[in-house]
């Protein structure tokens, strides 16, 4: 019981982390491109209960991983007024990719810090306060790595949709933006409903596995380069 506590805070904290700077991100930089709805809604702030939706961040997760499915959620957005910003098309984009961008950023830090746990500590007895803290950063890691590619899929309502609208002509980008509606459908069947029917098919992994191993690599690389082992 005390290892699975330990290893499912250390998974927890990082993932906490990871989706709050990704979605106030997304309000930093509208805020700065000037839409402040955000801001004066009080949603720039780093609580997590703040960014929490009950449906999205517990309910489908924790019910997807008892139907033994794959899990998938999503925090409460950050919302923007992209008809606020200073040139919405262009800025669509650049709000967009703030999120990303973040935990690309964010998992960076973890591998400069990684290093510096591995440097000073060595190699830590289990369940200690420096492997717990370890661990931690390497999830850190992971995930946001993969936050960060999972959300640049083209599929509405992930960023990758508002950037790839961002870069559509006016036309193309009206139709693809009708298709939001349907987005939550969208993500269950790739996600949950068609690998569970085609055998073999798994759009995601395919899309963004090699990718997310391939960065994952290179940040783990920084660590041990900082580590000096």
């Amino acid at each position: 019981m005390t290892e699975t506590i330990f290893n499912a805070a250390a998974i927890i904290l990082p993932l906490i982390f990871a989706i709050v700077f990704h979605e106030v991100a997304h309000g930093w930089v509208a805020r700065a491109l000037g839409d402040p709805t955000a801001s004066q809604l009080n949603r720039l702030s780093l609580n997590p209960l703040r960014h929490v939706d009950p449906v999205g961040t517990i309910l489908v997760p924790g019910a997807l991983k008892l139907m033994g499915l794959p899990v998938f959620g999503w925090a409460k957005p950050v919302p923007v007024d992209f008809r606020r910003l200073n040139n919405p098309r262009r800025d669509m984009i650049l709000v967009a990719a703030a999120g990303p961008g973040m935990n690309l950023l964010m998992a960076l830090v973890g591998a400069l810090l990684l290093g510096l746990v591995i440097k000073f500590t060595g190699e830590p007895s289990p369940q200690s306060l420096e492997h717990f803290v370890g661990l931690n950063l390497l999830n850190f890691i992971l995930i946001n790595i993969f936050l960060a590619l999972f959300n640049l899929l083209p599929i509405p309502p992930f960023d990758g949709s508002h950037i790839l609208e961002g870069l559509l002509p006016e036309r193309a980008a009206a139709a693809y933006r009708s298709l939001r509606k349907f987005g939550l459908l969208l993500v269950i069947g790739l996600i949950v409903v068609l690998p569970q029917l085609i055998p073999g098919f798994n759009p995601v992994g395919d899309l963004i596995g090699a990718p997310v191993d391939w960065l994952s690599q290179r940040y783990l690389e920084i660590a041990q380069g900082i580590s000096g082992r």
